[in-house]
């Protein structure tokens, strides 16, 4: 298997602003929208490059929301841009009635989501956002990894008919995921290859998952990695191929253990192959102030507590 490597590290937030511009280029019905938020959401290539396509909405979330859904009707493409907060938990019944419900080709964009947007404090990190999301029937839900994998994401998603929740962050992470590398909605990549335990990741901690199978490893482990960028469709197919090989998983993400990816992949198993599983994600609290590296390490949500969560779970097989 390949080994991968920081190529230099960026903000996902800035592969979504990278993408845009490429979109903006190449497909005239895109369009964009932002609640005051340019700067954050890297979009100002956008608004420069194409200020005839490009809508200004101010603090005004549930508003950017229906103009978007309305926009699909004359077959334009828009893009929302905010924090993931405001990108949900603000709008949801905005999102649930005029996209999910009406099927509208809205492209939800959502910046500093989970504990990583740090110093803003806790009403500001959602640790919701992915339940909210994929509890809406016909809700695409993307949580990408790296730069590169978010402007890969953000280019595929205006090819792909539906409304999607495209989710990335503030910090500056790992590049680790090829530049040429498809991005194909709902299909696993598998990164590494093992015998004794699947680490299933997404978003900031598949790179922390792979630190933690060379650390697993050390210690005559065998871990699997499995970066799961699209959590719905969850490619149930590949989680439970790894499974039947390794017997017990571990699942890791930025999130609440409360609907996040971890209940979807138990979800899968207990329908399937029921299996151990031990989980990576905040317990079932809210966040606080802090630098993004002190509270992952306060949260657990580092190569070590999967590392942790690996040696607890293969005891139980």
């Amino acid at each position: 298997m390949k080994k991968y490597i920081n190529t230099g590290s960026k903000d996902t937030r800035s592969g979504f602003g990278a993408g845009l511009t490429e979109l903006g280029q190449k497909n005239e019905n895109v369009v964009a929208l932002c609640a005051d938020l340019i700067g954050s959401l890297k979009m100002d290539d956008f608004k420069k490059n194409h200020p005839e396509r490009f809508f200004q909405i101010g603090i005004a979330e549930a508003n950017m929301i229906g103009i978007a859904a309305g926009l699909t009707i004359g077959g334009k493409i828009p893009f929302t841009g905010t924090f993931a907060n405001f990108s949900t938990g603000r709008v949801y019944d905005q999102i649930r009635q005029s996209v999910a419900y009406s099927d509208k080709n809205v492209k939800i964009c959502a910046s500093h989501a989970g504990l990583t947007l740090g110093e803003d404090g806790a009403t500001h990190q959602i640790l919701e956002d992915i339940g909210l999301m994929k509890m809406l029937p016909g809700m695409t839900v993307i949580n990408t990894c790296d730069f590169n994998q978010t402007k890969a994401a953000t280019i595929a998603i205006a090819d792909y008919h539906g409304p999607v929740y495209l989710r990335f962050g503030r910090p500056v992470v790992p590049n680790f995921m090829p530049s040429d590398a498809p991005f194909v909605i709902g299909k696993a990549i598998l990164l590494q290859e093992g015998n004794d335990v699947t680490i299933i990741a997404t978003g900031h901690l598949v790179w922390e998952a792979l630190i933690a199978a060379e650390k697993l490893a050390e210690k005559g482990i065998s871990a699997e990695v499995i970066n799961i960028h699209t959590i719905k469709p969850l490619d149930e197919e590949a989680i439970l191929k790894s499974v039947a090989k390794t017997g017990c998983v571990v699942t890791a993400e930025e999130h609440n253990i409360l609907g996040g990816l971890g209940e979807s992949v138990s979800r899968t198993l207990v329908a399937n192959n029921p299996l151990p599983q031990e989980f990576v994600a905040v317990n079932d609290s809210f966040g606080e102030s802090g630098t993004p590296d002190q509270l992952m390490e306060k949260y657990k949500l580092n190569n070590q507590a999967i590392v942790e969560a690996a040696e607890r779970v293969i005891k139980r097989k």
